[in-house]
């Protein structure tokens, strides 16, 4: 994300366990339930904490700059990311 944008949805996916987790608002600081994975910031700032490296998780944040642009998520869209319309099926 470019750290100048507004942050609309600070989400994230753990690639191990599956668990899709949102930051809602500044310090809420959210991990998944194998602990590989935790975000934070909400829509103040994006921290990603990860214990098995940046291939263990998946991006599904999204910006004010990617609101009216399709997001990376949708290029091959596994279906899952509550910020993406297109994998609501909206």
């Amino acid at each position: 994300m470019n750290k100048s944008a507004q942050t609309i949805k600070n989400i994230a996916k753990c690639l191990l366990c599956g668990d899709i987790i949102e930051s809602k608002h500044r310090h809420d600081f959210v991990t998944c339930k194998c602990g590989n994975l935790s975000v934070d910031g909400g829509q103040d700032y994006w921290k990603r904490s990860f214990l098995h490296g940046t291939d263990s998780y998946k991006e599904l944040g999204l910006s004010k700059d990617q609101e009216n642009k399709e997001s990376d998520c949708c290029t091959d869209c596994d279906l899952d990311n509550p910020s993406c319309d297109k994998c609501l099926g909206s």
